[in-house]
């Protein structure tokens, strides 16, 4: 089970876009890096390719960014918080804010 997964909101804390709100569009190698929604954009430069109808040029999209700079956002506190985990007595594993001891699934 990971602390941060896909679909999740979060905040960047360093960074040349630290304080940046997003979702997490992917989580890449093995859990070590992350895709955020408009976070962290980079120009590619582009070529064209004619088998699959994309047309060239410079386009900006979003690089990866490691997984230790970005803190899952609590609604609660409106800051970006720590996560555990803890073993409800019904047996389900689930994941919880550190500051506040809040359901992160149940927010």
């Amino acid at each position: 089970m990971r602390k941060i997964r896909k679909g999740d909101e979060v905040i960047i804390t360093k960074g040349r876009s630290r304080g940046v709100r997003g979702k997490v569009l992917s989580v890449v190698e093995a859990g070590k890096y992350v895709l955020v929604e408009g976070a962290n954009l980079v120009k590619k430069h582009m070529k064209p390719n004619p088998n699959q109808n994309q047309q060239g040029g410079i386009i900006e999209r979003e690089a990866r960014i490691v997984i230790s700079n970005i803190a899952l956002w609590n609604p609660v506190t409106n800051k970006g918080d720590r996560v555990g985990f803890k073993t409800l007595d019904d047996g389900r594993k689930v994941r919880y804010f550190k500051s506040n001891g809040e359901l992160v699934d149940a927010v």
